[in-house]
């Protein structure tokens, strides 16, 4: 059972975050831990805590995320370890080998699922006090020289100082939800499913870079025997082609696309498909701030999208818990600049570059050569490999 405060009459209050998934539910925590009272933080979200449980999808969570979740008490939960994460290019020379042992670190990062992390941040004994509106969604809001008023799907009014936005959604839902300055449709499709291989390699993650975009795959065993969570961004025609396919055709397209290294690949689970595209930089107004998907929607390439939004709600967590007013937004923006804009361009220029570089000679060779150089040179692999599990918080 949840451990917040159910709240009929929520009246007024300081922070009003709109989105209890992994980002808006770690910032709550963060803000009570820093001293902030969690009777004036309020949580809206338009699904049940049940609902958000179940959801099956797999995450990558990077080490740096780890210290977070650490922080606030959400952690260790069930998530398998990355050691190593290797990075290739499809019939093509050039790979990176990035292992943890470069960084003394017990991982590189984890997976674990949606659900596993939002039943772990839910049940924080800090968030006993917290106002939650759920489900509910904010139907309209009206930014005031004092605060924000919110007019709530049930009729309700909610009154708050500060409102943050940290309900994303994917980038297909997201046309004219959030006025952003830099947008890109990669005219790509997302699919997901879990897969076993007969080979696999424990604890290594591939990313596998192809004419039709990345193919990730990520340690993650569960009770199905499936070992591997599949992530594979094709073009549309490509996807709608994947997806009709029975799973012994798909799982043999998916051993074409990816190769030997992992064996035969010998189950697969149901899949589903997303849209792929960037939102980022949405417009500041005075009380209002976005973090996490709702600031920035990114290619899963590198998988960075939720733990740029934990570093997010840490930043946030640390300025809002000094002062509410609206100077602390202003100071976020600034403090997350370079974090924000590093990892936006690098995931943008990864998910690009290698999926639409021309066939000819040389821009393969070039383009195995930038791989190669980041497994030689250790001064560039080192800062990829910090920049992905730490960023700069």
């Amino acid at each position: 059972m949840s451990q917040y405060t159910e709240h009929t009459d929520p009246q007024q209050v300081d922070i009003a975050i709109c989105g209890a998934g992994p980002v808006g539910l770690s910032l709550a925590a963060l803000l009570v831990k820093r001293g902030v009272d969690a009777g004036r933080i309020a949580l809206i979200d338009a699904k049940t805590v049940e609902q958000a449980r179940q959801d099956p999808r797999s995450i990558a969570l990077s080490y740096g995320s780890r210290q977070i979740l650490q922080e606030i008490g959400a952690w260790p939960i069930a998530a398998t370890a990355i050691h190593q994460i290797h990075v290739s290019r499809r019939a093509h020379f050039g790979r990176t080998l990035i292992q943890r042992e470069e960084f003394q670190l017990p991982a590189l990062g984890y997976v674990t699922r949606y659900g596993t992390l939002v039943t772990a941040l839910a049940s924080l004994p800090a968030l006993a006090g917290v106002r939650l509106l759920r489900p509910v969604q904010v139907s309209a809001s009206t930014e005031q020289d004092d605060g924000v008023q919110l007019q709530l799907s049930d009729g309700r009014m909610l009154r708050s100082r500060l409102l943050v936005q940290a309900e994303g959604g994917l980038f297909g839902a997201q046309d004219n939800k959030y006025n952003r300055s830099l947008q890109r449709d990669y005219q790509q499709i997302g699919i997901v499913a879990h897969v076993q291989s007969s080979a696999p390699v424990a604890h290594r993650a591939f990313e596998r870079f192809t004419d039709q975009g990345p193919l990730a795959l990520l340690p993650q065993d569960d009770s199905n025997g499936n070992n591997y969570a599949l992530v594979w961004c094709v073009r549309p025609a490509m996807a709608s082609e994947l997806l009709a396919l029975d799973d012994a055709a798909f799982l043999a397209a998916l051993a074409q696309a990816f190769g030997g290294r992992l064996g035969r690949f010998t189950r697969t689970s149901a899949r589903n498909s997303f849209p792929l595209g960037l939102n980022a930089r949405p417009a500041a107004t005075a009380r209002t701030v976005a973090i996490g998907n709702a600031a920035q929607t990114l290619h899963p390439v590198a998988g960075q999208g939720l733990n740029l939004g934990l570093r997010d709600a840490t930043v946030l967590a640390r300025l809002l818990a000094s002062d509410t007013e609206p100077d602390m937004l202003h100071q976020f923006a600034i403090a997350r600049k370079t974090d924000r804009s590093l990892t936006i361009h690098l995931t943008d220029v990864m998910a690009r570059i290698f999926a639409s570089a021309p066939d000819g000679a040389l821009s393969q060779t070039l383009l195995g050569l930038s791989l190669g150089l980041v497994d030689v040179v250790k001064p560039a692999r080192r800062l990829l490999a910090q920049q992905m599990m730490f960023g700069r918080r």
